[in-house]
């Protein structure tokens, strides 16, 4: 961007200096300023190949689906500046022959970059010469004006690097160039508001020639007066060539919507705009416009991935038909026929926190501990047994340290079996006490560590197999082994 900036202002500056000292031939200045358009759209093609094809490197597509691009319009608002012989001879701001123009251009895009702009232009051009110079003894009057209507009709070449950007950028840059015919209808302000013709003085001021009658003689005088900036004498008119080029940034806020600013240079094949026949013409114009992208800009690349999906069923999915919708289900996997509530969650008439469908003990007490199947529990039986197998684990767990054998494991497994056969108690995935750290060694989800289960976890962990466990955890789970 640095690279064109620099060009462009070159460009503009070598144009006003030949105006200013006459010395440009208007073919080599063409010539010019066709090489640069060139230069400039190789670069820019180049460089933004160049990014293309390194986040290609970069990232993976989803999907094949090519970007579609649909035409867009736009309208805008801008001010336009002339520069030529009328206009180079002043000491006021030269921006008060400033004029307004009004644009309405549409566009199609054909790739990530390039693009075709049709576009009409309709302003004004004006210029203003009051100027008084005294050289060896020499004055020289520099007085002039004009202001003409024009409509131009443009077609460009855009190039737009939105698509070579990261991501979605809110502000991107765009540059456009191409060829234009401009129709003119120039007028000068030559007289006042009573048709007296300006008549300019050395001092600068302005007089003009007034008939007075007295007694019946008409004679001529000068009065003072001043502009009334009505342009009202026809000069001329005709249309000329122009070679269009823009500069800007467009922002974008919406999938269809965006703005844009820039500003233009347009090189006119022309030196009668102004009407002098002289030296070369251009003008500056700076833009201001809002652009409607019809339709979809770009495919989204996940549509593909779900155009077969039916989203409206999968919000009514039941897994398990428990007549509650699984993003309302709060218990998903429900057995078939088990009577749920509002949460899809089965009944537990008794509050023991045991299903009705798997309670033993339907009624029981409200406080009452229970077991997985909702029998309350002898507390003082369980807290005795509690209390034996915590005495006898750290005697175990020496032993195993001692002597680690598979065998010793399942004598200790055997032991733990039978006591707690003859206690009444049984162990099933649903009521298992194992921590939920260890779990995962609960090979067949019985709810009971078995000398098989210890031993394969084991082994997994040394053999790298077994990710979910640390030494922390295998001493953990050592542990409770003998405990359980």
């Amino acid at each position: 961007m640095y690279f064109f900036c620099n060009k462009f202002v070159y460009i503009v500056n070598s144009t006003y200096f030949g105006v200013n000292f006459y010395c440009m031939n208007v073919k080599n200045t063409i010539n010019k300023i066709l090489t640069a358009s060139c230069v400039l759209l190789v670069s820019f093609t180049a460089n933004a190949q160049k990014s293309t094809s390194k986040s290609t490197q970069k990232s993976t597509p989803t999907s094949d689906a090519k970007v579609k691009h649909l035409p867009s319009i736009m309208l805008g608002v801008g001010a336009q500046k002339f520069f030529g012989y009328i206009g180079s001879h002043t000491s006021v701001n030269p921006l008060l022959d400033a004029r307004m123009c009004y644009f309405l251009a549409i566009e199609q895009r054909f790739g990530k970059i390039l693009g075709a702009e049709l576009s009409g232009v309709y302003g004004k051009l004006a210029g203003t010469d009051n100027q008084t110079t005294v050289s060896n003894g020499v004055t020289t009057m520099y007085h002039g004006n004009f202001q003409s209507q024009n409509i131009q009709a443009n077609l460009m070449l855009t190039l737009h690097f939105d698509k070579v950007m990261k991501g979605d950028p809110t502000v991107s840059p765009f540059f456009k160039v191409g060829v234009g015919y401009m129709m003119y209808n120039t007028y000068s302000d030559l007289k006042d508001k009573n048709g007296n013709p300006y008549q300019y003085q050395t001092d600068g001021s302005i007089m003009a020639s007034q008939t007075i009658s007295v007694g019946g003689i008409s004679t001529q005088t000068l009065i003072p007066t001043k502009r009334d900036y009505t342009y009202e004498t026809q000069l001329g008119s005709g249309g000329c060539l122009v070679i269009p080029a823009m500069l800007g940034l467009d922002f974008n806020f919406g999938k269809h919507m965006s703005s844009m600013i820039g500003v233009g240079y347009n090189f006119c094949l022309s030196n009668q705009i102004d009407h002098s026949g002289q030296g070369m013409e251009f003008f500056i114009n700076a833009h201001a416009g809002i652009r409607y992208t019809f339709g979809k800009t770009e495919k989204d690349k996940s549509d593909a991935m779900y155009k077969d999906v039916d989203f409206a069923s999968i919000d009514k999915l039941d897994a398990d038909k428990d007549g509650v919708t699984d993003d309302k289900d709060m218990c998903h996997g429900t057995p078939a026929g088990v009577k749920v509530d509002a949460k899809g969650c089965p009944l537990d008439a008794d509050g023991d926190g045991v299903p009705d469908y798997l309670d033993k003990e339907p009624n029981t007490a409200k406080g009452n501990k229970v077991d997985g199947y909702g029998v309350t529990i002898d507390e003082a039986a369980m807290a005795q047994r509690q209390k034996d197998w915590e005495n006898q684990a750290p005697a175990r767990s020496k032993e195993f340290n001692v002597m680690p054998s598979k065998e010793y494991l399942k004598k200790v497994e055997e032991q733990s079996r039978k006591t707690l056969k003859n206690s009444g108690g049984t162990t099933t995935a649903g009521n298992s006490k194992i921590p939920t750290e260890l779990r995962s060694a609960d090979i067949n989800n019985d709810g009971f560590i078995s000398a098989d289960e210890i031993t394969k976890t084991i082994d997994a962990f040394f053999e790298g197999d077994n990710s979910d466990f640390t030494v922390e955890k295998i001493n953990k789970l050592i542990d409770y082994f003998f405990e359980q």
